[in-house]
């Protein structure tokens, strides 16, 4: 009985090997996603009111927990059963960031408001709550197509393991890009009020009071150094996406560096399907005006 129970934790101490194995394995390879995961995420979460940045956050981890919880056992059995399919939903994913990417550039060139005595404050539109729930909609949404880009990118690192392996794996991978890149997203939010509660606790000019404004004065530099990175890996992702999948576009021009072909896509795919929404908007808008 006993030799029977110790041949038993044998087996689980090296499932967790192997699994511990592939989960940094899978991570290595997702870390590049990861990374364009957390920029577009933390612009996403920025902009709202201090009171509201926590609820907001917590609102968009949980979304991403349940993306998780959807996207993890469809892969797997797409993956078992009908692996074209997880390339089909990839390809629109990368469209709709590529969209997003492009939207936000052509935005702020061609449709930046000015300022107006008319408009409302910029504290009253923050406190929006439709345009917070709307703004969390929107993350989450990005959060799936990313999550599917993880996900599968893992699954990819572990296709010749044992079924189980392939499971505790993937999960361990997504649980971790939720709560690592929300944690350090949280962080990053609540730079200012660490920041001031250093310089309320310290002397005037001591080490700690330089490091609270710094603190203080960095964030608001890094939410727009947020807002371009973020764009840009909205359409390295999807570029990236359709190199990897694509035959021909993974061998169109091979002596250029990848990460800037992956650019290039990206931006004519977004450009395109912006085009594309516009004239549909348009079509659209004007039958229901007739």
């Amino acid at each position: 009985m006993a030799s029977g129970i110790f041949a038993v934790l044998d087996d689980i101490a090296l499932l967790m090997d192997d699994v511990a194995m592939t989960t940094k394995l899978a991570t290595k390879k997702t870390a590049g996603i990861l990374g364009d995961d957390l920029a577009v995420n933390a612009e996403k979460a920025t902009g709202f009111l201090a009171s509201r940045e926590i609820p907001v956050l917590w609102a968009i981890t949980k979304g991403s927990l349940l993306n998780k919880v959807i996207i993890v056992p469809i892969a797997l059995l797409l993956n078992a059963f009908l692996p074209l399919a997880i390339i089909i939903i990839l390809m629109f994913g990368g469209a709709f960031l590529a969209y997003e990417g492009v939207e936000k550039i052509v935005e702020y060139l061609f449709h930046r408001k000015t300022a107006s005595h008319d408009a409302p404050a910029v504290e009253e539109v923050r406190n929006d709550r439709d345009a917070e729930k709307t703004k969390v909609r929107s993350a989450i949404t990005t959060d799936f197509i990313l999550s599917v880009e993880i996900v599968i990118i893992a699954l990819g690192s572990v296709l010749t393991e044992p079924l189980t392996v392939q499971i505790i794996t993937v999960s361990a991978v997504a649980l971790i890009a939720t709560v690592g890149v929300y944690g350090i997203v949280t962080l990053i939010v609540r730079m200012d009020d660490a920041g001031y509660n250093l310089i309320r606790r310290s002397k005037e000019k001591s080490f700690l009071f330089l490091i609270g404004t710094l603190l203080v004065k960095s964030l608001p530099l890094i939410i727009k150094g947020l807002a371009v990175v973020g764009t840009v890996a909205l359409i390295l992702v999807a570029g990236g996406i359709f190199v990897h999948n694509v035959h021909f576009l993974h061998e169109l021009f091979p002596s250029i560096p990848s990460i800037v072909k992956e650019f290039g896509i990206g931006l004519v795919v977004g450009i395109i399907v912006v085009v594309l929404v516009t004239v549909i908007k348009k079509i659209f808008g004007k039958k229901a005006s007739a």
